[in-house]
């Protein structure tokens, strides 16, 4: 019998697999949009500002870039992360405690803990440090919890806001935030993103890279491969994690050295009863590249000249804009992404405007 503890690590000269659904900021891909919305998370902390929110879609790596930003905050903040918080008024203060480190006296009413939330903030301010609270899976939240929440944040000193929130989550969070009874919350969001799919292009580079990150020196899955993968996948990283892993089993069980289209194809027929991959040949129609026939299939063509983690994560990180330290006054359409020009056909929406100034116009 096989060795199944490495699986294909050995076969495809990994270290370990690439393609985890667990989130791993070690194999975060700097693509356009999760460069962005890292860079608001940054400039949200960076400024002060009273509530960041971060949405995307299932699956698009939020989550990927909340443990990011918690491996860089800076030391003098104290951090709460609270997941898939649910419950009324009261509840989410118990949250909010627990996830800071507070205990919680038995019995106490919600104004005894709130009186022990308010004091624990103006401690640490007096010690010089700054507090932030981070929700992921944000849109479990009610319209009842975001309201207590804005009122969490007019916990103030003088000029100094004592109280920093960060609110992750699905679409259905910027859906409740839009809506008319909510104009106080979305008026305290001071740095905002939304974060889209990856394209056809951000896929491929998207394998290419976690491959190498994983130990990889040479290509493994070809170019029609990661055509299809996207196709299958609509840009969602978690999909692709699934799908690119999958295709790793599949291959390394017929011992095929290169993922081509007609490994991938096989595993998206074998999936086909779950609904979770689309099907590539009803989005890419005529397009969608096809498996050769068995008996015509080509020879594995020679691998490319060897390309290490190193030089991939380097033009990852470069790729990655920098906040600069004057803040928003100082930023350029480059470092600044509210303001940035959009690429030819990349698609709009990607800041979310909350209905605070009405309807835009581009």
């Amino acid at each position: 019998m096989r060795d199944l503890s490495r699986m294909y690590l050995d076969y495809y000269g990994l270290r370990e697999r690439p393609f985890s659904l667990l989130p791993d900021p070690e194999f975060l891909f700097w693509a356009r949009p999760h460069s962005k919305a890292y860079t608001m998370l940054e400039y949200g902390i960076a400024s002060h500002a009273p509530i960041t929110v971060i949405t995307g879609e299932i699956g698009c790596g939020k989550t990927t870039l909340v443990r990011k930003l918690l491996s860089e905050i800076p030391m003098e903040f104290s951090v709460g992360l609270i997941s898939n918080a649910t419950g009324g008024r009261g509840e989410l203060l118990h949250w909010v405690m627990m996830s800071l480190g507070q205990e919680v006296a038995a019995g106490a009413t919600y104004v005894q803990i709130f009186r022990s939330f308010q004091e624990f903030l103006i401690e640490e301010y007096a010690q010089g440090r700054r507090t932030a609270l981070i929700f992921d899976e944000a849109q479990n939240l009610t319209a009842e919890t975001l309201e207590e929440l804005r009122m969490f944040s007019n916990i103030n000193a003088d000029k100094d806001e004592l109280l920093q929130l960060i609110l992750v989550g699905q679409p259905e969070l910027r859906e409740m935030v839009r809506q008319p009874q909510m104009q106080q919350f979305a008026q305290r969001i001071a740095s905002e993103f939304h974060l889209r799919a990856l394209s056809e292009p951000e896929v491929a580079g998207y394998i290419a890279h976690r491959m190498a990150i994983g130990g990889a020196e040479r290509e493994v899955f070809d170019a029609d491969a990661a055509l299809l993968i996207h196709a299958a996948c609509r840009g969602v990283p978690r999909l692709v994690n699934q799908l690119c892993d999958y295709a790793l089993v599949y291959g390394f069980a017929a011992e095929e050295p290169i993922i081509d289209v007609r490994i991938v194809r096989e595993v998206l027929e074998d999936r086909r009863d779950y609904g979770v991959f689309s099907d590539p040949d009803v989005v890419l129609g005529a397009a969608a590249p096809q498996a050769p026939p068995r008996s015509q299939a080509p020879e594995v063509l020679e691998a490319p000249d060897e390309m290490t983690a190193a030089d991939v994560a380097g033009e990852a990180e470069a790729s990655r804009p920098e906040i600069p330290p004057d803040g928003p006054a100082a930023a350029t359409p480059a470092t600044a992404p509210r303001g940035a020009e959009k690429k030819s056909g990349e698609k709009l929406g990607e800041n979310v405007f909350y209905g605070v100034w009405g309807e835009r116009k581009v």
